[in-house]
């Protein structure tokens, strides 16, 4: 994306403040004229008081000084109120405007598929967001209170020299020239150079975040001093990269700092040649020397903002790539919200595939009636949790349809299906908040006594009244400050209190001990009770009395039926269960009995 192209969309953000934006822009250009009657007032006042009223373009309209230096006053009085209004409505639209953009930048990255986030990391997304709405923050400002009238003041100028004199017009126009050419060399060479830079320091953020993310398996390795080294090399390859950015742009300053010395002897020096010959007054010679001074100054206002830019292009660059994602799965046009449903599941004929090469599901058909547990079983990578990511729309199939009381998931809206399914992780999810605030994310106007019903009947009641401020205990990063029973019986508790007609659960005990494993499964079967039930297991014990189990092998169901058909089948689910002990001795012994009753498979 062009530099132009990239500050095109810097200013259609501004949203509903475009507006203001405009009438900031009008008043910049007000100011931009009136900034110039300075100089030229000044010099009209040098040859009234000189008596050289012979001025050329400007003849002599005033024999007093007075009326001149009124206006001055007036110009000068102006300009101070309109500058300071410019600057106060400035500073508001960009921090208006830095707050609307950011929350509206959160939502987006919030509806982005898992996908998505799997292979971007966290801290890296936060790097992103600051950085993009600062850098936002930074352009508007600099924009409306300096910069577009340094650009106006340019456009106001050049004409205005030359009217007044077009030979002294000409040193200026050089002196545009030079910085304008030089300008773009140094964009162009050090335009690769800042992309680089922000890559590291994208790196620098992933990796710091990464290490804070994992600080007990830092400590616990000693790997303190191993992650500091890697940070300070990051940190080291960073600047070598920032450094010749910062050299062409100090060599710019330098430059334009020697511009405008040569700039004024030159003015003089022609001014006194124009003198002498009867081409020029005194006051104009010093009115353009005003002017040198003005222009440079300018021209340095320019050069700041096209350095700007530059250094906040990366960045920009970054946040609109996430800006313009689209999520894979979203709301039809005509998609519909039809409230509760009663929870009739039905798979048709389902196939994804993550690469388009080799499919996660194929051709997955079943129906879970409501109330009914629905258990899935098979190896890691077999296409269970991919089964149920489709359900929840986490992505749409590439071909088949999945109904929910006869209406395909994709006619609904996404905050209608999700809001009718409950999930627990094999990992509970917590906010770093209260275990109050925490519950109320399955129904965010549950009464004190929903909550306390629900942790009762998901055996987290009495953990809970424990502690001393009960509910209002903070759960820590990620419930670090709770047990792993004691989270998983709280994402039960979420899930009873948002009563959703289906329920998930991800190998929901999978991580705990024996004794609390007892606890949760307790809580599971008081959730469980009257929803249609979808459970992923890797342990048979907990699907024994499941309604039906569906055995999962390379995306396809490869058996299907009650824990005690498939032991009787002795099929690939009979292997499973004789692995966990599952099966008894006499069925085990009568399984590895005879080639005639050998397993049949499916």
């Amino acid at each position: 994306m062009s530099l132009f192209r990239l500050y095109t969309r810097v200013l259609e953000l501004l949203g509903k403040e475009a507006r203001l934006g405009w009438i900031l822009a009008a008043a910049n250009l007000l100011l931009a004229a009136a900034q110039f009657a300075e100089p030229v007032l000044f010099g009209r006042i040098i040859d009234v008081l000189s008596g050289n009223l012979s001025t050329g373009a400007l003849e002599a309209t005033v024999a007093s000084p007075w009326p001149l230096l009124g206006a001055w006053v007036a110009f000068g009085l102006f300009t101070i109120g309109c500058g300071a209004a410019v600057a106060l409505h400035a500073d508001r639209l960009a921090h208006r405007q830095r707050q609307a953009v950011l929350t509206s930048y959160f939502e987006h990255i919030m509806q982005l598929p898992l996908t998505f986030h799997t292979g971007t990391h966290s801290g890296r997304l936060m790097k992103v967001m600051l950085n993009g709405t600062d850098a936002l923050w930074r352009l508007w400002l600099g924009f409306f209170r300096e910069h577009f009238a340094a650009i106006m003041s340019l456009v106001v100028l050049l004409p205005l020299s030359v009217y007044i004199n077009w030979r002294l017009a000409s040193l200026l126009f050089i002196l545009c020239v030079v910085f304008t050419v030089l300008t773009t060399l140094v964009v162009r060479k050090t335009y690769g150079m800042q992309n680089e830079v922000e890559e590291h320091y994208g790196n620098l953020s992933a990796r710091a975040s990464d290490a804070l993310g994992n600080v007990a398996l830092v400590q616990s390795f000693v790997r303190i001093d191993a992650e500091v080294q890697s940070l300070r090399f990051v940190a080291d390859k960073l600047l070598a990269a920032q450094m010749p950015v910062l050299s062409w742009w100090a060599l710019v300053t330098v430059i334009t700092r020697a511009s405008t010395t040569i700039t004024v002897l030159a003015i003089f020096s022609v001014g006194i040649l124009l003198h002498q010959q009867g081409l020029t007054s005194v006051g104009e010679i010093v009115m353009f020397v005003s002017f040198a001074t003005m222009l440079i100054q300018k021209l340095e206002q320019v050069v700041a903002f096209i350095n700007n830019v530059f250094m906040e292009a990366p960045r920009l660059q970054e946040f609109f790539n996430v800006l313009d994602a689209v999520p894979a799965v979203r709301d039809r046009p005509d998609a519909i919200d039809t409230g509760r449903l009663s929870g009739l599941v039905e798979f048709n004929d389902v196939s994804f595939s993550y690469d388009g090469k080799r499919p996660a599901v194929e051709d997955l058909s079943f129906t879970a009636l409501p109330g009914q547990t629905i258990a899935l079983v098979g190896a890691t990578g077999a296409g269970k949790s991919t089964a149920i990511a489709l359900l929840h729309r986490a992505f749409d199939p590439q071909s088949g349809h999945i109904k929910v009381d006869g209406m395909d998931v994709r006619g609904l809206t996404l905050s209608a299906l999700r809001r009718n399914i409950g999930v627990v992780f094999q990992e509970a999810l917590l906010f770093n908040r209260s275990i109050a605030d925490n519950l109320r994310v399955g129904k965010p106007n549950a009464t004190d006594e929903e909550m306390r019903i629900a942790a009762a009947r998901a055996q987290a009641l009495e953990f809970i009244e424990r502690s001393e401020q009960k509910f209002e205990t903070n759960a820590g990063e990620r419930g670090r400050m709770l047990s792993g029973g004691e989270r998983q019986r709280l994402s039960i508790a979420r899930a009873l209190l948002k009563d959703p007609p289906i329920l998930i659960l991800d190998e929901a005990t999978s991580a705990l001990d024996a004794v609390t494993e007892a606890k949760v499964n307790l809580a599971l079967d008081e959730v469980m009770k009257g929803r249609t039930t979808f459970v992923i297991a890797h342990r048979l014990s907990t699907i024994r009395h499941a309604t039906r189990i569906l055995v999962f092998d390379n995306g396809r169901v490869i058996e299907s039926g009650t824990f005690d058909e498939l032991v009787a089948h002795r099929g690939h689910f009979a292997e499973l269960a004789r692995a966990q002990f599952m099966v008894e001795e006499n069925a085990r012994a009568e399984m590895t009995a005879t080639p005639e009753s050998a397993p049949v498979k499916t």
